[in-house]
């Protein structure tokens, strides 16, 4: 069964450099150790922090960076731009009545970049 994702959680872009991790706010009041997360936690720069150097072609950052270097392909700062909310969720349990994240949804970036969760942040509560 899919493990409970909480502050603190590891996640990796496939256009990132590096890991970022998951921040939670208490807003929702569900713990396990830290605050539980729903699908709504979203929210770049608050929730989905950057992940290092972003490569992906179709961000603009990339794009201009590529071409002050005269084309050669330079990643540039990651600022991820998140269109839509965690998928799939886990709607049978509820946290602050919107799905629960478990360790097996994505998000996708605006820049073409698949969020995933390499660590729930707990090792302890399953979710079905």
């Amino acid at each position: 069964m899919p493990l409970q994702v909480c502050m603190g959680a590891t996640l990796q872009c496939s256009f990132g450099a590096a890991p970022s991790t998951l921040a939670v706010l208490p807003k929702n009041r569900t713990l396990t150790q830290t605050p539980d997360a729903n699908i709504m936690d979203n929210i770049p720069l608050v929730n989905i922090m950057p992940f290092g150097m972003c490569s992906s072609a179709t961000n603009p950052a990339v794009i201009a960076a590529t071409a002050a270097a005269l084309g050669v392909f330079t990643p540039a700062p990651c600022v991820p731009v998140i269109p839509a909310p965690w998928m799939p969720g886990a709607p049978t349990v509820l946290i602050g009545n919107i799905p629960a994240l478990d360790n097996t949804c994505t998000l996708t970036c605006a820049w073409a970049g698949v969020i995933q969760i390499t660590n729930a942040g707990q090792t302890t509560v399953e979710i079905p």
